[in-house]
């Protein structure tokens, strides 16, 4: 997984948001995907909560709730939990 595919997910999550997804094959082709390519990113989305549905009057996808999917690193206060990042005891190097 790299920057294009956090790129791709959020211009989906954009264009979910605003109701201007259009058509799965308009959607794969404006996103330089496959159409079963945009279904498993769809598919990815929903795993992680989003509540997508597709609207066929509109003819889009939009979110059955008020929200954004949110790709990004929260920080948290300092003694909230261990850090990950903590050397074993004895470990010098």
């Amino acid at each position: 997984m790299g920057r294009k595919f956090v790129d791709k997910i959020k211009r989906i999550d954009y264009l979910i948001a605003r109701k201007a997804t259009g058509s799965p094959t308009s959607l794969a082709r404006r996103m330089e995907l496959s159409q079963t390519t945009l279904f498993e990113y769809l598919a990815l989305l929903k795993d992680m909560g989003a509540p997508i549905a597709y609207d066929k009057v509109r003819q889009s996808y939009c979110y059955e709730e008020y929200g954004r999917f949110v790709i990004a690193f929260v920080r948290q206060e300092e003694n909230a939990l261990e850090s990950m990042c903590e050397e074993p005891e004895g470990d010098s190097s």
